[in-house]
């Protein structure tokens, strides 16, 4: 007979998947967050949503696994999120791994401390240690082991994290919500002019987009630099998003017969995709990629532009 974990009793098809897990699982609930800090242990909050590949094969290679499971009910509070029921845990711990790693994805494995402070995340790991990455089990003990022997150093560095993160999320002030931004309350030239250097530190000049592998396409990135150009004609951000969005079109993340994009490239030269076509992703393209098609009635552009709204509809 299958175990049975917390996560039993909830309504979401994703978190009832893992019901039979070997891993003690409990929903985001402040019973778990209790139990953290009662223990005194690190919590692990593992985010993921239905349709997602590599949710799947993680839970398959280490979540199924008893061995595996022993070491994660042994040493953290393990609580298991759908991104699609709390969207608002997924973009705060969203934004935390992106500030860690300056990449993210899905499953999004973020580890906090016993109060609740995110210090340390990553997305899939395999179960055994392969191509630079290292293995579940070993970073299950590793964390383990460094907030046992250097817990002051996990203690600053989730408060610098924290910090970062209110910090990041406090740009524009909020005040009465209205459809007008005070003058005032307006990004300054010299802070996009700061934005925009910070993301072409991060720009791969050679095959578009941002970061390594796995690439995303980031098109809020890349709509920035669209905006950038229209307002001080700066042909570095016209250049760097149309050479993205050209790589991405002429690569294998775009489906060259059935049209759209698939989620990211799990390589930097967006050759090898990861399977898999969300709408949402789709539209966040075809805004920029019209918007691109606006500046430089390109054809090659206007062709994707049409196999993509074929594709969505």
């Amino acid at each position: 007979m299958k175990p049975t974990n917390r996560l039993a009793n909830e309504s979401s098809p994703y978190l009832l998947q893992h019901a039979h897990n070997p891993v003690n699982w409990y929903p985001w609930c402040a019973e778990a967050l209790e139990k953290a800090k009662q223990e005194d242990k690190l919590i692990l909050v593992s985010i993921g949503y239905s349709a997602c590949h590599w949710c799947h094969v993680m839970e398959k290679e280490s979540f199924e696994d008893v061995s595996t499971a022993y070491l994660m009910n042994q040493y953290f509070v393990c609580i298991k999120v759908d991104r699609e029921e709390r969207p608002d845990l997924d973009h705060f711990y969203m934004d935390a791994l992106q500030a860690i790693s300056g990449q993210g994805g899905w499953p999004l494995n973020m580890f906090l401390t016993p109060d609740g402070k995110p210090f340390y995340g990553g997305t899939y790991f395999p179960p055994q240690a392969m191509h630079q990455r290292v293995s579940w089990k070993e970073l299950l003990v590793q964390l383990h082991d460094a907030f046992i022997k250097r817990r002051n150093e996990i203690e600053e560095q989730a408060n610098h994290l924290l910090d970062y993160l209110k910090k990041s999320n406090q740009v524009i002030p909020k005040k009465d919500v209205s459809f007008e931004i005070p003058t005032e309350e307006k990004f300054t030239k010299q802070q996009l002019e700061k934005i925009f250097q910070q993301l072409m530190a991060s720009a791969d000049s050679h095959e578009g987009g941002f970061g390594n592998a796995p690439k995303f396409p980031q098109t809020y990135s890349i709509q920035f630099l669209l905006r950038y150009y229209h307002f001080f004609r700066d042909p570095t951000a016209l250049n760097h998003a149309i050479l993205s969005l050209k790589k991405m079109m002429r690569g294998g993340i775009y489906d060259h017969v059935g049209g759209g994009f698939c989620r990211y490239s799990t390589d930097a030269q967006w050759k090898v995709p990861h399977f898999e076509k969300m709408a949402y992703d789709n539209a966040l393209l075809l805004m920029v990629l019209t918007e691109t098609f606006q500046i430089t009635k390109d054809d090659e552009i206007k062709r994707v532009i049409y196999e993509t709204v074929d594709f969505l509809i």
